[in-house]
């Protein structure tokens, strides 16, 4: 049997073991001692110190070590605030060797303020090394002749560490390429003209200073490839004659509908007139009628009246169209 004695040791040692595992999982022995097998002198307190403000203290201590052995005069104090700031101290100092291998002059605190602009401060400092090249989409471009030129560009840039902040992107670039393309087509007299000398176009697109107010530096604007598209000029113009013959049709149809509505006007005006007559004829007997009981109108005078209308009917009938035509053939047939 185990005496209260032995019993109360164990718990001790037990006791001390969990707490012994609880420093060292607190305090990176482990990490302490890889900085100073290489040179860093970064102290106990410190890397508790970090645990306490919640950094990671391998995040810091190991860039430390990089950069230490680049000869960057950079320390702990510095990395740990890019950290808490928001920043990635690891891309800070491998750009920060990188820049110092290159010859490139970067300083930590410029670096820092790019990574917190959200920009790859590592990869703009590779861009500065090897420019990178950047193919616009088509640009399409109608030049004096209405012929339409689409061309694609390939911009060689290289970034400008100076004004990585607050700098312009590429899409920028980009855009302002566009603009300078469909400017120099467009000023040229006809599509042959580019066709014949499409470096022309890159010259005059490259001494516009395309590159002001961008986190870039274009070193050269190549024409890759011109090819020939629509007649525009043509275009514009059948689409001008549709609507001018479209206007004249209806410039016509509104004159028909004006004299169809005229022809309708006179006809109501032909009946009207008719139905005076018709009305003025329908007094010719009642005029009669009185004649007769005022007196001023025989009986004998109406028969002559009415012989002279029956004489008048057939002399029409027989001057008329019908009987002349067979009266004609009468003639031939004798």
């Amino acid at each position: 049997m185990i005496s209260i004695g032995g019993l109360s040791f164990l718990v001790l040692v037990m006791l001390g073991v969990v707490l012994f595992v609880t420093l060292m999982s607190f305090i990176p022995v482990g990490l302490w001692i890889s900085a100073l097998a290489a040179g860093v002198k970064v102290g106990i307190i410190t890397l508790v110190g970090m645990r306490l403000r919640r950094v990671p203290p391998a995040q810091i201590v190991n860039p430390l070590i990089k950069a230490d052995k680049a000869g960057l005069a950079v320390n702990v104090d510095q990395l740990e605030a890019h950290y808490l700031a928001g920043g990635n101290v690891d891309r800070v100092v491998d750009a920060l060797i990188a820049a110092e291998r290159a010859n490139i002059p970067l300083q930590f605190e410029r670096a820092a303020a790019i990574d917190l602009a959200g920009r790859n401060v590592l990869e703009a400092v590779q861009m500065s090394v090897n420019p990178r090249v950047i193919e616009t989409p088509i640009i399409s471009a109608v030049a004096r002749d209405g012929i339409e030129v689409k061309a694609v560009a390939r911009v060689t840039v290289r970034a400008n560490i100076d004004r990585l902040v607050g700098g312009a992107g590429a899409e920028t670039i980009i855009a302002r390429i566009g603009e300078g393309v469909v400017t120099s087509v467009g000023s040229s007299d006809t599509h042959k003209m580019v066709l014949e000398n499409p470096d022309s176009i890159s010259k005059t697109v490259l001494s516009k200073g395309l590159d002001a107010g961008t986190a870039f530096e274009i070193l050269s604007i190549d024409i890759a490839d011109v090819d020939v598209g629509r007649n525009i000029g043509a275009q514009l113009q059948t689409d001008q004659a549709e609507a001018d013959k479209n206007i004249a049709q209806a410039k016509a149809e509104e004159r028909r509908a004006m004299a169809v509505a005229q022809e309708q006007e006179m006809k109501a005006r032909v009946e009207e007139m008719r139905a005076k007559v018709v009305e003025a004829e329908s007094e010719v007997p009642r005029a009669m009628a009185e004649a007769f009981r005022s007196g001023r109108l025989g009986v004998m005078d109406y028969y002559n009246m009415q012989n002279i209308l029956a004489d008048t009917k057939m002399r029409e009938s027989i001057s008329g169209p019908g009987n002349q035509e067979n009266q004609a053939k009468g003639k031939k047939t004798e």
